[in-house]
């Protein structure tokens, strides 16, 4: 996604000043709806790599080379940033704890790194480093409870590349891309929220946009890959943004980052593990995050807003107008970031 992460960057950048100077509305509802809470980052970086440990413990990476943690619930946040990483662009980060985690900056070539912490961000070690001008990395995701994980590529030689792990993110390998189905021409990955790779037990998921808007799923740690047509529509900026995928249950929400108002059929919905996708209800815009909060609650945020739903993703409602770019929930608590340092959560009211 060379030109279309470059664009995405821009476009949402332009959008800046405004979404920074604005405090977002909750919308009415006939139930309870998640109220935000502000806990924001002291920067002025895009925060769209996100990762929550606890109600007290999340990570976010920047987009001018910064990473910060947090360990009381984001009344304070502690400036970690990998030395030597100015200017890059940390569109996910994969945390296990306060002291571990990973952060995975974007761009072509050297630009795409991944960097690894075991004690607070006080160091960083980088794990990876592309070697290949061809690749482009967009997100990364570690299986729960283990110490194995994969990034992705955009396709090099008409295939999606995967790189994996199996030691907590210390070193990584290439995937043999024979298990790999062919790209689309022109299909891609969003690097826009760290959640176009998601795992769930033992699979991973893999969301696609540009030449198709499809799903592609793995059930043997990233070496083999079947792709199934979501019912999102394909763009040249759209398509399959983000996925959530929780047992059997999946989410999947995206549109078009160049009409960020526009939400409909924007959304999508398995109950099959991913095997088969249906149409879900129309978001209030374009959302490059979704996360659930349990079985059929779910948020999904983006540029104009947040949206809840309930019922797995067959419908949704508008809750809040606050600009944000990523969402995850765990336990009762949903965390969520965005530009100009803004971050938020909501504590046991999604319900």
């Amino acid at each position: 996604m060379r030109t279309l992460g470059i664009l995405l960057t821009a476009a949402l950048a332009a959008a800046g000043p405004a979404a920074a100077a604005h405090v977002g509305h909750p919308h009415p509802h006939p139930h309870q709806a998640p109220a935000w809470t502000r806990v924001d980052v002291p920067t002025d970086q895009q925060l769209r790599g996100l990762d929550a440990v606890s109600d007290r413990v999340a990570w976010v990476g920047g987009s001018a080379g910064g990473v910060w943690r947090t360990t009381d619930g984001g009344r304070t946040w502690d400036d970690v940033s990998p030395a030597g990483a100015d200017g890059l662009l940390f569109r996910d980060v994969e945390a296990s704890s306060a002291r571990t985690a990973l952060a995975l900056s974007i761009g072509e070539g050297t630009d795409s790194r991944i960097y690894r912490t075991t004690d607070g961000g006080r160091t960083w070690v980088q794990a990876f480093v592309n070697d290949d001008e061809r690749a482009f990395y967009d997100c990364l995701a570690m299986y729960p409870g283990d110490r194995s994980g994969l990034a992705v590529s955009d396709p090099v030689d008409g295939k999606f590349r995967i790189i994996s792990t199996r030691d907590g993110g210390a070193s990584w390998q290439l995937v043999d891309p024979a298990g790999m189905p062919d790209a689309v021409p022109g299909e891609f990955a969003f690097a826009a929220s760290g959640t176009c790779l998601v795992t769930s037990g033992r699979d991973a998921f893999l969301a696609t946009g540009g030449g198709a808007a499809r799903i592609l799923v793995s059930h043997d740690r990233g070496r083999t890959w079947t792709a199934h047509d979501s019912t999102i529509p394909a763009s040249d900026a759209g398509g399959v943004f983000s996925l959530s995928v929780h047992g059997r249950d999946g989410i999947a929400v995206g549109g078009d980052f160049t009409a960020p108002t526009v939400g409909t059929d924007a959304s999508a919905y398995s109950t099959d593990h991913g095997r088969t996708w249906r149409s879900g209800g129309d978001l209030g815009g374009y959302r490059s995050g979704v996360d659930q909060v349990r079985h059929g609650v779910a948020v999904a945020v983006g540029p104009t807003g947040s949206d809840l739903t309930r019922d797995g993703g067959r419908t949704w409602t508008a809750f809040d107008d606050t600009p944000l770019d990523a969402v995850q929930c765990v336990g009762a608590t949903c965390w969520a970031s965005g530009p100009h340092g803004v971050v938020v959560r909501a504590h046991a009211s999604i319900r």
